[in-house]
């Protein structure tokens, strides 16, 4: 069953637990970039990468956080965003505790930090 809009509106603003600026900084470094899976493109950049951007996009075009202001681009990647999310914190407790591993890069590189409360 695919979640209503303002559940994943919700969830996405629950689970990305860091700013836009927190987000370009842990972009930026080399370790972010060597986090998850690589994209069928030859780009070298990972898809998590990839939708760390497209969160920074989200959060600065909103940075209010208004559920009207969000279009339907918004809403999809912020669906993918919740379930990667959730889907990784229920099978990893590896990434609430070591900040070198694979897990908790990958999830930073998607918003979240385990490490924040």
């Amino acid at each position: 069953m695919v979640k209503d809009r303002e559940t994943v509106i919700e969830e996405f603003n629950e689970l990305v637990n860091m700013n836009s600026e927190e987000l370009k900084e842990w972009l930026s470094k080399e370790e972010s970039a060597g986090s998850g899976w690589a994209k069928d493109d030859g780009s070298g950049e990972t898809i998590g990468h990839e939708s760390g951007r497209k969160i920074i996009q989200i959060l600065e075009k909103n940075p209010k956080k208004d559920p009207d202001q969000y279009d339907q681009d918004d809403i999809d990647h912020m669906r993918r965003v919740v379930a990667y999310c959730k889907r990784h914190l229920a099978q990893e407790e590896t990434a609430k505790k070591n900040t070198d591993s694979r897990s908790y890069k990958s999830l930073k590189n998607w918003g979240h930090d385990a490490q924040k409360t």
